[in-house]
Parts: structure tokens; C-alpha cells; sequence
């Protein structure tokens, strides 16, 4: 009895997503733990004040996922990244920061290394009981989707790239704009990416990335950065052009406008859809109205559905649909919809869809 009691716990253990908590404070620190031990598909492996001790930890209880704050003494969340990158770089990271410039670009900074999310820190000092809420709603989802999605990957026998859509619901089309969608694991995505095109990259492009108010501004100036053409975050009335690249802005839905100047930037604060607010359904819907089905629509890693409506109603008027595949995706939420509907004319890793993008519109030409 005691045999088969043990072996029941060990099995239902190994099962576990293991999580390591990373913060200089220890209240955090205890309410993390807390809050994840009321999931039972989670354990707490380790706690760690900073990241010297959070690297010392990693090698000895082997966690799927490490919470980490940004700002700690002795190594940030930042330096830990760094060196996580050659040594532990399986291991996934969501960050913990708080909504101030100096936080926001920091984590933007940590999504650029390589981490696969971030928390925003509760301003709610002193409410235990709304903290622990926060992080439930948030934080829990986003650690099952991410070690999930690892875990995935690790015991497929091959990588996973659904059939494409049949070649004849294909049509001759003269392709006009790109149209990108991006959630979890965006900005690293997006530093592959869109470093890719070409200075004289022929047509706009417009971006909508699940992210609050002044990360989607910091974003859009990394990726400027980082391109050969321009990254600006939108604003109102803003004139899309070729060789640009357009970035919704945090709380705002961004939808296109043709007026006699141009294809013209509108937001709006209309109630969030799919539960986000930008949503990539509300641009390419709105991308529709303006272009028809001369688009290319890229569908990149995410949780959820975002974009598999816009992808539908874009594909039947005849745009090109890219998805990424699972095997480079930190979660196949979003675009793995878009596969499995059968939208996607092609499921590419990060290196290959700029390049098909580039055949597609050279042959549109």
C-alpha cells in the first residue's frame, strides 16, 4: 500500500511543471510560491534572491520555468539572462517588472535576450488577496502554456508542419501591404524577423503585438534599432509608406483608413477582442476593408486565437497566409490555429519568412 501511495506521488511529481522563483524580495517571493502551490500541476523547486543564486540553482534542481525580477542586487534579471543564454537556454523565463519607464525597458531589453514573457508587478500595496488574484490570472496561464509548449517539443518525433492550404485556392494578386500578428514570445520573434527586409522594401507593414502602453513605444525604438527600415509605433492620422514599419500601440486597437493622402493610422479604444486590446482580428479586419486580399498576413508565436478570424476573412479574398511553425514558436497558440484551420499557405520557421515574403512579393511585381 505504502509502495504503491509512494509510487503514485513520485509519477504524479515527475509530471509537474517545475518552477523557480527568483526575486530580492521576500514577500514576492512567498506570494509566488503561495500562489503557485495552489495549481497541482505546478511545484516550487527553488527559491533565489538574485540571479548569482538563481544560476547556482538552476544547476542543481533543473527547472522547466524560472519567474525572475529585473531589478535585484548582486545580478539583475538582465545579466542572469545573459548568462542563462549559453549554458541554460531551455530553460524559459518570464520576468516580473513594474509599469515604469525605467521597468518597461528593461523587460523589453529581457524579451530582446530571450525571455519568453513578463508579469507586470501588482500596484497594489498591502492587498495580498488582489496580488495573489493578479498573478493567478496571469501568471499561472502563462507558465503552463510556456513549459508546456517546451515539453512539446522535446518528446515529438518530428517537427510539426501542418499541410498548408491547397494550391488552388490560390490567385494571381498584386500584394500591396504585410500584415504581422505576434502575442508571447513576440519581441524575440520580431528582433529575427524583422531585421530581415530589405531597406528598399517596397510596401508597408504593419504590426499589432500584445503589449501594454509604453512597451509597444520602447518595442517599435529597439526594433528601429535593430532594421534596415524604419519602426515607429503609430499614431493617430500617422500616413503608412513603403519601407515602414507601423507598431499598434499599447490599449489601442490600430486600424487602417485610405484617404487622398495615403492608407492613414486610426486607434481606438473600443472593447478589446479575443481579450486584447490592440488585437490583430480588429487590424485585419480593418487591413480587409482597406486592401481587399492583396496582403500577405504573418501569424507568429501566442496564446490564444488572435487573428484566426482576420486570417479567415483575409484567405478567402485571396491574400497569402503565412503561420510560424511550432518548432521555433515559444507558444503554437495563434499561429497553430491558424495551421490547424487550414489557413496557412506556409508554416516556416523565423529565418524563412522573410525571404518567402520577398519571392511572394517579387513575383507580384
Amino acid at each position: 500500500m505504502n509502495s504503491t501511495t509512494g509510487s503514485g506521488t513520485m509519477a504524479s511529481r515527475a509530471n509537474k511543471i517545475r518552477v523557480l522563483v527568483v526575486d530580492d524580495s521576500l514577500v514576492i517571493r512567498r506570494l509566488i510560491t503561495r500562489m503557485i502551490g495552489t495549481d497541482e500541476e505546478l511545484e516550487v523547486v527553488g527559491e533565489a534572491r538574485n540571479g548569482i543564486a538563481a544560476l547556482e540553482m538552476m544547476e542543481k534542481v533543473a527547472p522547466d520555468v524560472v519567474t525572475m525580477d529585473v531589478e535585484m542586487p548582486l545580478m539583475d534579471g538582465i545579466e542572469t539572462l545573459r548568462q542563462m543564454r549559453p549554458r541554460f537556454s531551455h530553460i524559459r523565463v518570464i520576468m516580473f517588472s513594474t509599469l515604469t519607464n525605467r521597468g518597461a525597458a528593461a523587460t523589453i531589453n529581457a524579451l530582446m535576450l530571450g525571455a519568453s514573457d513578463y508579469v507586470a508587478k501588482s500596484s497594489n500595496d498591502g492587498k495580498l488577496d488582489d496580488t495573489l488574484a493578479s498573478l493567478r490570472d496571469e501568471l499561472l496561464p502563462k507558465i503552463k502554456s510556456i513549459a508546456l509548449r517546451r515539453r512539446f517539443r522535446q518528446t515529438a518525433s518530428q517537427p510539426i508542419r501542418p499541410s498548408v492550404a491547397p494550391p488552388r485556392s490560390l490567385r494571381r494578386i498584386h500584394i500591396r501591404a504585410v500584415v504581422i500578428g505576434v502575442s508571447t514570445g513576440g519581441p524575440t520573434a520580431l528582433a529575427q524577423v524583422m531585421p530581415q527586409f530589405p531597406e528598399n522594401f517596397p510596401l508597408p507593414i504593419y504590426i499589432v503585438q500584445h503589449m501594454p502602453p509604453l512597451f509597444t513605444r520602447l518595442l517599435a525604438e529597439r526594433l528601429d534599432g535593430q532594421c534596415r527600415i524604419k519602426v515607429r509605433e503609430a499614431t493617430e492620422g500617422m500616413i503608412a509608406a513603403p519601407g515602414m514599419a507601423l507598431v499598434a500601440p499599447g490599449n489601442y486597437h490600430m486600424t487602417t483608413v485610405r484617404k487622398p493622402q495615403g492608407v492613414t493610422i486610426a486607434l481606438n479604444q473600443d472593447a478589446p477582442v479575443n481579450s486584447c486590446r490592440p488585437s490583430v482580428d480588429v487590424l485585419f479586419r480593418s487591413i480587409f476593408e482597406v486592401y481587399g486580399g492583396d496582403v500577405i498576413a504573418v501569424v507568429l508565436t501566442g496564446m490564444g486565437k488572435d487573428g484566426l478570424n482576420g486570417c479567415d476573412m483575409l484567405k478567402q479574398n485571396g491574400a497569402r497566409i503565412i503561420a510560424q511553425d511550432a518548432e521555433s514558436s515559444v507558444v503554437w497558440g495563434m499561429p497553430g490555429a491558424v495551421a490547424n484551420a487550414g489557413l496557412a499557405d506556409a508554416v516556416l520557421g523565423l529565418d524563412e519568412i522573410v525571404p518567402c515574403i520577398l519571392r511572394q512579393v517579387q513575383t507580384a511585381l
